[in-house]
């Protein structure tokens, strides 16, 4: 991936989402959806769990889940000076979310000469997005619709990817890679496992932001950090 080293850092669109199960639980699905959930989840099931208890963990599927919280972060540099901008899509509303999400990167980062930017995003953020988009009727943003692309017209970076080297083994959380690299942690509060219960328990949406926010943070730093660049001051962090 030769654009690593040379792209532009202005020219690329950091995010991270945060999903949560559609239904606040098993039992609110309709019973065709139990069933499919249910054929679903098998593969989560450890020992003798019930698709029932592993019901929590449904926000990681996108036909099961949904998406409450987009944030993005975009690279600037004033006057000598690297600086991030974060800012937040979160509403209960997912497709008013992912529509002015959508309309947001059609206008600024659609051009060839842009990127998107995730941990682990290529598995991840950037094909639940599209396909959320799809199951609500919204036109797909073109950096996002890689549906007969070959791999080198894809314009996507992933932390996850430029980390392992080719190396497939394993997965590497960003909450690893940021202890490594003396980045911040962005797990101080909650961690992605707890996103569902802080939406349908708690009810606390802006938690949930404040959390993919710093998420978005360690991405940028995590990137720079692999550019060999340094990191962008706490000062010149600002927030949407």
């Amino acid at each position: 991936m030769a654009e690593f080293n040379t792209v532009s850092l202005e020219k690329i669109l950091f995010l991270d989402i945060e999903t949560a199960p559609q239904c606040p639980a098993f039992a609110d699905l309709s019973p065709e959806a139990q069933t499919l959930w249910g054929k679903k989840s098998q593969r989560l099931a450890d020992h003798d769990q019930t698709a029932e208890e592993l019901y929590n963990r449904a926000g990681i599927y996108s036909e099961f889940g949904k998406i409450i919280c987009i944030s993005v972060g975009v690279l600037k540099t004033i006057d000598g000076i690297l600086t991030l901008r974060v800012k937040s899509f979160a509403s209960d509303d997912e497709r008013r979310l992912l529509l002015e999400f959508n309309q947001m990167v059609t206008r600024y980062f659609n051009s060839p000469d842009h990127y998107l930017c995730g941990h682990n995003g290529k598995e991840f953020d950037f094909p639940y997005i599209a396909r959320r988009s799809l199951v609500h009727g919204l036109s797909i943003p073109q950096c996002l619709d890689t549906r007969g692309m070959k791999p080198w017209e894809v314009r996507h970076f992933d932390t996850l990817e430029l980390w392992r080297f080719g190396d497939y083994k394993s997965y590497t959380s960003l909450e690893l890679l940021t202890h490594i690299f003396g980045i911040p942690t962005p797990k101080d509060d909650i961690s992605g496992d707890q996103v569902g219960h802080v939406y349908w328990v708690e009810k606390d949406l802006p938690r949930i932001a404040t959390y993919c926010q710093k998420d978005v943070v360690a991405l940028v730093q995590l990137f720079l950090r692999f550019r060999n660049v340094p990191l962008v001051a706490d000062s010149e962090i600002s927030y949407a």
